[in-house]
């Protein structure tokens, strides 16, 4: 991607960052000058700029990285220059992410078996902060790794905040034509790779029967619910007992669960929870957290099933456990 110079701009830590809408109000240099105005403002902020870095990133962690960098620059800034305090931060911290998936595909690539993004507990926050519960599913995070960050950052500032894109184009320095085509290709890439999908409520259905399958090893009725062409991803990050590869396909899919349901299920229990928007089991054993089960589902029967077994990422479900 070009560099970020674009006039008229305001500049931040040494980064050019675009300025904000007319008709917006100018702040008095005293009022955008104090910290607190501008902690304030960066609090307010802060659900939206959390909901951009978390879906471009899939991480919650590297997210919060990009906040923390995101408030040191708002502190260094010249805010009385700044007319629109959400504007400025929503551009920087999109910008921020959008180079950190750079560097964080490339680390990705040597990750210990599958990478799934982290989940987040969204019964806290259906949103995640944004304007519509788009681009937050496990799946479509999943899915969106395989865009490059700019497509990927153009989607969801349009489908989960509603931008126009004539502001996505200021945030990524192009034209609004090319705005347009990145969600574009980003839409066709979803549609060609993902089916439409189920309700909540058949998701949940869905997800019952597979669990009480997948635990007494019923392989008649996993070969019912699962799809023909059926994903299985177990991100452990090295963790024994994770599969260092995805299992694809029905034929495959299914006797792997049949063999996997002894040395898995007992001694265990489950809780429902919610990931990402959609109804999950967080599995766990002597009151250690073990696994988070989510699955993603179409008519076609349930087409990937993600077991986030990296403790790591199931941080967000531990504290859960003592309640």
């Amino acid at each position: 991607m070009r560099g970020w110079k674009r006039t008229p701009a305001v500049r931040v830590a040494g980064t050019v960052v675009a300025s904000a809408p007319e008709g917006t109000t100018m702040h008095t240099e005293d009022d955008t000058g104090s910290l607190d105005r501008a902690t304030r403002d960066f609090l307010a902020a802060r659900p939206q700029l959390f909901g951009i870095a978390y879906r471009v990133l899939g991480s919650a962690v590297e997210a919060e990285d990009i906040l923390q960098d995101a408030w040191v620059r708002w502190q260094k800034a010249d805010r009385a220059d700044i007319r629109e305090p959400k504007a400025f931060l929503t551009t920087v911290t999109a910008r921020l992410a959008i180079n950190t998936a750079k560097s964080a595909r490339v680390r990705r690539e040597s990750y210990t078996g599958p990478w799934l993004p982290e989940p987040v507990d969204t019964s806290l926050d259906p949103q995640v902060g944004a304007e519509r519960a788009e681009a937050v599913e496990l799946a479509v995070l999943l899915l969106l790794e395989k865009l490059n960050p700019v497509e990927r950052g153009a989607y969801v500032m349009r489908e989960a905040f509603d931008y126009p894109y004539s502001r996505i184009a200021d945030i990524l320095e192009t034209s609004e034509a090319n705005a347009r085509q990145l969600v574009s290709r980003a839409r066709k890439h979803l549609a060609a790779e993902r089916r439409e999908r189920v309700s909540r409520t058949e998701h949940q259905r869905l997800l019952e029967v597979f669990l009480a399958a997948a635990q007494t090893g019923d392989l008649k009725v996993l070969e019912e619910v699962l799809s023909a062409d059926v994903v299985s991803y177990s991100d452990g990050g090295g963790a024994r007992g994770a599969s260092k590869i995805p299992v694809v396909g029905l034929a495959h899919v299914a006797p792997y669960l049949v063999a996997f349901a002894p040395r898995f299920w007992p001694g265990s229990d489950v809780r429902w929870v919610e990931a990402n928007g959609r109804p999950a089991v967080l599995v766990t054993s002597e009151g250690n957290a073990v696994a988070l089960l989510c699955v993603d589902v179409s008519a076609e029967g349930i087409d990937r099933i993600m077991w986030v077994m990296n403790q790591a990422k199931l941080a967000p479900y531990v504290a859960s456990l003592d309640s």
